[in-house]
């Protein structure tokens, strides 16, 4: 019988080697990025201009900036394409200044740069310091004559638009002298208008496009949502030739800022396709607003729909856990995490830190805390300010003495945190030290922040002249948030004649705060100072605001419950005073304990 025929299964190394060549630039796995290039030397083709820049690519997207500098250093006459894929590879890496740095030496070698080049490093220039690189860049482009080509005039618009208003002014100038526009040069220059606030201008182009595409729309209503002028961003949204998951989200994202959580939660079930996204924004609504059942089910519905989350999902929950204290979701969210590949992850790992500080659960906070393999500077500072507020001062100012002697350098974010601790604990003299140690020592210069942790201090201990003075003489103008914390100071130690000379501070600066005025008039009264009760109460009456009371949320079977002074709105609002006047009968009938009888 002869042997039969079989169909061979070899693959050529050849054409498997050309193929991963092609998609070098898009490799992500640093020990698969190491073979190939073992692969091109072994072929001596490290000299090759198609292969070196993919090279320097690759080695970009792999943060490996040392070794993308290698392999440029090794070609002997680099030209434009790869000086523009080391300009490119530095901008990913949040380089800049080493872009230019490659500029200033391409043109030192006589290589003239590109369209591409000058593009490039305009991605790099972003925040206002920026506005004279980028009119130097502008500069360049039009004698180069690149001007003419639109993608280096859409480059600089973009540029100009992350450089505040005058950098969004040059743009409107550059875009009115175009003598070619495409959708994106309306896009980029309607969402620079955005940026800066200019709601009007900005429909003023969109009526004006002569084509418009699903960039348009979206970035006319992602500005009407964030004005919060949901009517006419609902306008806009029905009147859309074609709204895609983006379209639907931002209206959800508008509804739930805006705190109409019906309209936002009638969208979301009328969208014909939801992702990640969308979910995620409904339940952090949700969280925000203390609506713990309506989170946790809507929650559980995504868990059932087979959607897993990403580091983004985990932390924007977690977030609104946060602040409104919604523990039970918090706790939900976090069994989720230990189930899945993010568990050891640091942004999730500080998001559960905060959550759970914020929350009052230390304990747990801790033992996330001290689990994180990798802790960052985020990690130490969530839990810092957790032990601050909280009062937990010496703890979190023995945490901070760890946290340096683990090699890391606080921040001013640590420093508010350490201000708060020596503040809730009445360390007077160490919030003093650490205050003006900041420049010195760690190169953090004090902001209103800090001088309103140190302020709030000194008049808490007793300083309060001192801690007027410090607010008077600040380099920083005082906020209201700083007088009003003399003001108390001056409410907590009856320092009425101050008082009142802080009171005219606060007038100049919020006229019809009812709160200050309610301050004072405790003020006076603590002193005996009738007739001055009296003329502020009248003051008061003539403001017609009366200061928001101060409230207390219980959670009770997972549902928030809300109790203001005096509030009757609660169906057993009889019993439960007539609780709180036992506990208070109960609490005068109790005696201090005799000195001396602690010690036997």
């Amino acid at each position: 019988m002869p042997t039969p025929i079989r169909t061979p299964t070899w693959v050529s190394r050849r054409r498997h080697f050309e193929q991963k060549l092609w998609d070098l630039d898009k490799c992500r796995d640093i020990n698969q990025l190491k073979q190939m290039q073992a692969l091109v030397y072994k072929s001596n083709l490290q000299q090759d201009p198609f292969i070196a820049p993919k090279l320097i690519a690759a080695f970009s997207l792999c943060r490996q900036m040392g070794s993308a500098l290698k392999v440029f250093s090794q070609v002997h006459d680099p030209n434009v394409h790869l000086y523009n894929s080391l300009i490119r590879a530095h901008i990913y890496n949040s380089q800049p200044s080493q872009a230019f740095a490659t500029l200033f030496d391409m043109q030192c070698s006589g290589i003239f740069p590109d369209n591409f080049t000058f593009s490039f490093l305009l991605k790099g220039c972003s925040g206002k310091c920026w506005s004279s690189v980028v009119s130097m860049i502008h500069t360049h482009v039009v004698k180069w004559g690149f001007d003419e080509d639109i993608y280096v005039p859409n480059s600089l618009i973009d540029a100009y638009s992350k450089c505040g208003l005058v950098g969004v002014r040059a743009a409107g100038q550059l875009f009115r002298e175009m003598k070619e526009r495409d959708v994106v040069s309306w896009n980029s220059m309607i969402g620079a208008l955005l940026k800066v606030g200019d709601l009007s201008e900005a429909r003023k182009l969109f009526d004006e496009m002569p084509q418009r595409d699903r960039v348009s729309w979206n970035t006319m209503l992602d500005g009407y949502t964030k004005a919060e002028e949901m009517s006419v961003a609902f306008e806009l949204f029905k009147n859309m030739p074609q709204r895609d998951v983006v379209s639907w989200s931002t209206m959800v994202s508008g509804y739930c800022k805006a705190g109409d959580l019906e309209m936002a939660r009638m969208l979301f079930d009328k969208m014909p396709e939801k992702n990640l996204v969308t979910w995620t924004i409904m339940i952090s609504g949700y969280a925000e607003k203390g609506l713990v059942k309506e989170a946790i089910g809507l929650y559980i519905r995504m868990e059932e729909a087979g959607l897993r989350l990403d580091v983004a999902a985990f932390v924007s929950i977690l977030a609104a856990c946060a602040e409104s204290g919604m523990l039970s979701l918090g706790k939900r969210v976090h069994d989720t995490v230990e189930r899945s590949m993010y568990k050891c992850n640091t942004l999730v790992c500080n998001a559960l830190i905060d959550m759970y500080a914020k929350s009052g659960c230390l304990h747990k906070a801790y033992k996330v805390f001290n689990g994180l393999k990798k802790r960052d500077l985020v990690s130490w500072n969530a839990m810092i300010h957790g032990l601050a507020m909280h009062g937990h001062g010496k703890k979190a100012l023995e945490l901070f003495f760890r946290m340096k002697q683990e090699g890391f350098v606080p921040d001013k974010v640590t420093l508010v945190g350490i201000l708060c601790a020596c503040n809730h604990t009445g360390l007077v003299d160490e919030g003093i030290i650490y205050f003006y140690s900041m420049e010195k020592d760690y190169g953090v210069i004090p902001e209103v922040e800090h001088y309103g942790c140190l302020i709030d201090l000194l008049g808490r201990g007793g300083y309060v002249k001192e801690a007027f003075e410090l607010a008077r003489k600040m380099p920083l103008e005082p906020n209201v948030k700083i007088w009003g914390s003399v003001l108390g100071a001056c409410r907590m130690h009856k320092a009425v004649e101050l008082a009142d000379v802080v009171r005219n501070l606060l007038d100049k600066l919020e006229p019809q705060n009812a709160g200050k005025l309610s301050a004072l008039s405790n003020i006076y009264a603590s002193g005996g100072d009738w007739d001055n009760v009296a003329k502020i109460r009248l003051m008061m009456k003539s403001i017609g605001r009366p200061k928001q009371s101060g409230a207390s949320l219980l959670v009770l079977n997972d549902e928030y419950r809300e109790f203001t002074v005096m509030d009757k709105s609660h169906a057993k609002s009889d019993k439960i005073y007539q609780m709180v006047d036992r506990i208070g009968q109960h609490l005068k009938l109790l005696s201090p304990v005799p000195a001396g009888l602690c010690d036997e």
